[in-house]
């Protein structure tokens, strides 16, 4: 198809898209484009029924709705830059519906369970190693933050006299995090040991070699440290980000400051946590109400 290189130059040098991000529209924009000549059609002549077709085709291929959705927010966002660019006169997109897709509750570690994994373990603070593999699945929990989000921090980025970390998130903006006293004097005897045993690393968190962290290896300590405290089948980083919005959600917090701290952009995405909760409430109520 037309325009597509300068459709994510666009996404990168105006929109400040991940990498990632744009990676992902890169190959939803080749399968549809892949698509056109197997129906016989040109990239010209891309109509309503077209995109529908291809569609039903993704469905045939056993496409779940989440990803054939994903497929469309592309093309929706390809179609509407040709139309902002005058570059098209009708938008095909504009009759797509997205696919209904069934919301799963988040899955999250209860707040007794994360006090047993993260207070249980007694730390030497001399163990380099040790202090991080503690740190890292603490301060996901502390802070609600993406995994990519942490790979990336530098030591520059937390400041334990304000007590604030400061995240690089989607879209590169940026907000603060606030963390506890005490997790702040654990961070600062760790990054005194870093800095003696690996001077000039500026990243936070290094492998036992001195390199960055990967997304594998933050999984399976992830994985490693919620085994020992629950039997649950998914323990992730992003578990621990479900785990900290819903326990802080139950502890009182407001959904705007969630909703903040998690770097969300709407709060649609924020208030999957409150149906996490009454579901728990509705639970509690139904076991300890008398009339019940």
């Amino acid at each position: 198809m037309e325009h597509v290189v300068p459709y994510l130059q666009y996404l990168e040098y105006e929109k400040r898209y991940s990498p990632h991000t744009i990676d992902a529209y890169r190959r939803d924009l080749s399968h549809f484009a892949a698509f056109l000549p197997e129906m016989g059609e040109e990239s010209g002549m891309v109509d309503f029924k077209v995109i529908r077709r291809w569609i039903v085709a993704l469905i045939t291929e056993g496409k779940s709705p989440r990803t054939v959705n994903r497929k469309i927010a592309t093309l929706r966002s390809f179609f509407k830059y040709l139309m902002k660019k005058g570059l098209a006169t009708v938008n095909p997109m504009e009759k797509v519906g997205l696919l209904k897709i069934d919301r799963n509750l988040p899955v999250f570690v209860t707040a007794d369970k994360m006090d047993e994994l993260l207070d249980g373990e007694a730390v030497d603070p001399g163990d380099f190693k040790a202090m991080r593999d503690k740190l890292v699945p603490e301060l996901f929990y502390m802070t609600g933050m993406r995994l990519s989000e942490l790979i990336r921090l530098k030591e520059s980025d937390v400041d334990t006299g304000a007590m604030t970390v400061k995240v690089l998130g989607k879209r590169n903006k940026e907000r603060v995090i606030p963390l506890t006293a005490p997790f702040c004097d654990t961070l600062k005897q760790y990054i005194s040991f870093k800095r003696s045993t690996f001077p000039g690393a500026g990243l936070l968190f290094i492998l036992d070699s001195g390199k960055p962290l990967y997304e594998r290896w933050v999984q399976r300590l992830t994985d490693k440290k919620l085994g020992a405290v629950t039997t649950m089948k998914k323990r992730s980083p992003h578990v621990l980000r479900h785990s900290f919005a819903t326990n802080v959600l139950d502890n009182g917090a407001e959904l705007n400051a969630i909703k903040e701290i998690l770097g969300h952009s709407s709060l649609a995405a924020t208030q999957v946590y409150t149906h996490s909760s009454l579901k728990r409430i509705k639970k509690v109520y139904n076991q300890a109400h008398p009339r019940a």
